[in-house]
């Protein structure tokens, strides 16, 4: 039976990366404006292409890889990324720079302040989950992260309230997520957050197993449960924040891939990691190819695509749930 497994895992491993090589490739030859083959190679227009579908195969990996580890920490499958108000805390961030004019000093500014807020947010959500000395229950840091997500977005709502007009434009287009990169120092950033994230993720994968049969029976096979969720949450709240001060708010990507390919592969992290990693980055980059064609010359926000392929499978889940509980 475990050989069975392995192989089907290693079947849907090659198949989702066929996947990714054939989106990239369509996504390098799909674009607003139709260039000749001829003329592409070379050009700044492939170079763009090119560094668009590197960071959407960054930021889907990141973010799908994230939302594996919120589910096994928090127990609960609708868990996702921004759960634990990372989001808000980067787009307040983010908002602030862009209304206040820090953006003018450079064009790291905006991501760098999107994801100050995102850590500090993630500073704030365990600091309120604290009960004392003792371990951090996880209802309670739940519980911490959806008020501060509350908290967090009508402040930003504010702000996009009171905006001047010549802001306002800037500031909704970035909370609705975008993956237009123009510059490599960033994208390096962002990747190498990302790819050390899931490789942390990857090497302590049994640890996320064990995470899933829940605290007492993950401390009596001997896991240290509280560093073990300390490391975890910081590892996929970096992943989160890193992608968000890049792409700005992209939702319910670590809802539907991780449970994609939990259906197709099972609940292994071992396994499951690697697999949403792979096709986190080929959905968005599919995503982003859509967005960018759909209504050419204009372009559809990355992350209007996702909540609409989010909101009726959150939905879908979420009746799913309900059954299984006789609801």
């Amino acid at each position: 039976m475990p050989m069975m497994r392995a192989g089907k895992s290693l079947v849907v491993h090659g198949v989702l990366l066929a996947v990714l090589a054939a989106a990239s490739g369509l996504s390098v030859f799909s674009g607003a404006v139709h260039v000749p083959v001829g003329e592409m190679w070379g050009s700044s227009i492939i170079r763009l292409r090119l560094a668009r579908i590197m960071l959407s195969a960054v930021a889907g990996a990141g973010l799908s890889v994230a939302g594996v580890v919120f589910q096994a920490l928090l127990r609960n499958p609708l868990a996702e990324p921004y759960v634990l108000g990372i989001s808000s805390g980067a787009g307040l961030g983010a908002a602030l720079a862009i209304i206040l004019g820090w953006t003018a000093a450079g064009a790291w500014t905006l991501p760098a302040v999107a994801f100050a807020g995102a850590l500090a947010t993630i500073l704030l959500v365990y600091a309120l989950a604290q009960t004392g000395l003792g371990p951090v229950p996880v209802h309670t840091l739940l519980l911490s992260g959806v008020i501060v997500n509350a908290v967090l977005g009508s402040v930003l709502m504010f702000l996009v309230s009171v905006a001047p007009s010549e802001d306002l434009h800037n500031v909704v287009w970035w909370l609705l997520g975008s993956l237009q990169i123009f510059d490599w120092q960033l994208l390096r950033a962002v990747a190498v957050v990302v790819a050390a994230g899931v490789a942390v993720t990857l090497l302590l994968a049994r640890d996320l197993n064990l995470m899933t049969l829940g605290d007492e029976a993950a401390a009596h096979l001997g896991l240290h449960v509280e560093r073990t969720k300390r490391v975890f949450f910081l590892v996929a709240s970096l992943m989160t924040g890193a992608t968000v001060a890049a792409c700005g708010l992209i939702g319910f990507v670590g809802l539907i891939v991780p449970h994609s390919v939990r259906l197709a592969i099972g609940p292994d992290h071992r396994r499951l990691v690697p697999a949403s990693a792979t096709a986190g980055a080929a959905f968005l980059v599919l995503a982003d190819t859509f967005a960018r064609t759909a209504i050419a010359p204009s372009e559809i926000p990355i992350g209007v695509i996702t909540a609409l392929l989010g909101g009726p499978f959150f939905l879908l889940l979420l009746r799913r749930r309900k059954s299984s509980f006789g609801g």
